[in-house]
């Protein structure tokens, strides 16, 4: 299924992975694009011209009705989600994400939509298989038998089984990726929410221009992870959309990184170094965690191949943008 000519609903449009969608899409020629989320108009992270942008709890089914009406496809990114320490200490909130997943497909197969695309997460692996930061990549088929992040990775295991049945049960051709840590512009860096490159870009500009060249790191900073820049999260959410893929798929970078040699980038982008002061009581997550990317090389001849400090470069400008310009006034 091809998205130009198409008319698509966004959900969770006003966030950082959502906006950049709606202005892929509208670059890719969507006949109509309906952009949703529940935050204020006003609070969006991006805003597109020319697009129906509405405010809406998709928790609520009649919600969901109002987002489907008159569309082709669905793109249902919307979720109550953050970094690794709100994950850990809002297990009930990630969990009540699934209301916005079953009202959506509920939604989708009642008004005849074509293709309903689901933004699942890493956090959807067995955490057995990511106790060493030696970790081999994790495969598609790791998920099981299932040990998920609890809360939010379970939600996530979950709503993609709801994808599953949807499609054998009723015919709605639904298409999941597995998303891995997606970082870059437009995201959230500050209040909890955000995620490691976004922290460390925060932290380093704060320690630079502060004159106290100290930076608190979550654990003992060799946990390992692989970090997705958004230009590559956009390409693959758009090629695994409109291929044929009836199974959750793997999309994120293969380039491991230790939490240290992620603080070395940014450091490299502020030309500074730090003392690092390692604080083994905060969450950090799995001790390891890689993308296996075989699947998606072969359905797509095509991996996320941005570098860490090509995308790290870019996030760290647009940061220190919106942390300086407000201090300037």
């Amino acid at each position: 299924m091809k998205i130009e000519g198409k008319r698509v609903v966004v959900c969770g449009a006003g966030g950082f992975i959502g906006g950049h969608l709606v202005k892929s899409l509208q670059a890719r020629s969507a006949s109509k694009i309906r952009a949703v989320d529940v935050k204020p108009i006003e609070e969006w992270y991006q805003k597109a011209d020319g697009v129906e942008n509405l405010s809406l709890d998709l928790q609520d089914k009649h919600n969901c009705y109002l987002a489907t009406e008159g569309v082709d496809a669905v793109f249902q990114l919307a979720a109550d989600m953050g970094g690794m320490g709100f994950i850990e200490n809002n297990r009930a909130l990630c969990m009540l994400s699934v209301l916005v997943n079953t009202h959506m497909l509920m939604a989708a197969r009642d008004q005849g939509v074509e293709r309903f695309f689901y933004s699942s997460s890493a956090c959807v692996y067995n955490g057995d298989k990511q106790k060493n930061p030696d970790v081999v990549p994790l495969k598609e088929q790791d998920a099981y038998p299932a040990l998920p992040e609890d809360g939010y990775g379970w939600e996530k295991l979950f709503s993609e089984r709801m994808c599953r049945h949807f499609e054998e049960d009723f015919g709605l051709q639904c298409r999941v990726a597995r998303f891995h840590n997606v970082y870059g512009p437009y995201g959230t860096w500050n209040g909890g929410r955000e995620k490691a490159p976004a922290a460390i870009c925060r932290k380093v500009i704060e320690a630079k221009h502060s004159g106290n060249h100290q930076i608190e790191i979550w654990g003992d900073g060799h946990q390992t992870r692989s970090f997705m820049y958004i230009d590559d999260c956009i390409k693959g959410i758009e090629a695994i959309f409109q291929g044929e893929i009836h199974e959750p798929i793997n999309l994120g970078s293969s380039e491991l990184v230790t939490i240290n040699q992620l603080v070395d980038v940014v450091e490299e982008c502020a030309n500074i170094r730090l003392k690092r002061n390692y604080m083994l009581s905060a969450p950090k997550g799995v001790n390891g965690r890689n993308s296996d990317n075989t699947k998606i090389k072969e359905y797509l001849g095509w991996e996320p191949a941005i570098r860490l400090k090509d995308g790290i470069a870019k996030t760290y400008e647009w940061i220190e943008r919106q942390m300086l310009v407000p201090a300037a006034k």
